[in-house]
């Protein structure tokens, strides 16, 4: 068959289908599996600002574990970290020491 010749569908075979679909279905569902995924789950907003570092600490500071020296610690360098202006890494030093605090099977909420 020349170069140029147009090729009709019924010409194809199916060896030459099979990659193309084998590409084409994943992405027609993986919009599927994501709102599958988001719906299961609730929504939790983030930021990394002055203010959510200040929550954190305040929410820290009502749990009644919190009084641990290994949860001070972290609670201190996150604090010390979001007021020198590195508020991601306060934050993670915040939430690790709600996370330990809470201990495994309580939800950690926003």
């Amino acid at each position: 068959m020349p170069i140029n010749a147009a090729v009709h569908p019924r010409d194809m075979r199916p060896a030459r289908l099979l990659p193309a679909t084998l590409l084409i279905v994943p992405l027609l569902a993986t919009p599927l599996l994501a709102e599958a995924t988001l719906a299961d789950s609730p929504a939790r907003v983030t930021t990394d600002t002055a203010q959510y570092c200040d929550h954190l600490a305040a929410r820290l500071s009502s749990q009644p574990a919190a009084a641990r020296a290994s949860v001070q610690s972290l609670a201190a360098e996150g604090i010390r970290l979001c007021d020198t202006g590195h508020t991601r890494t306060g934050i993670a030093k915040l939430r690790r020491a709600l996370r330990t605090v809470q201990g495994p099977g309580e939800p950690t909420a926003p």
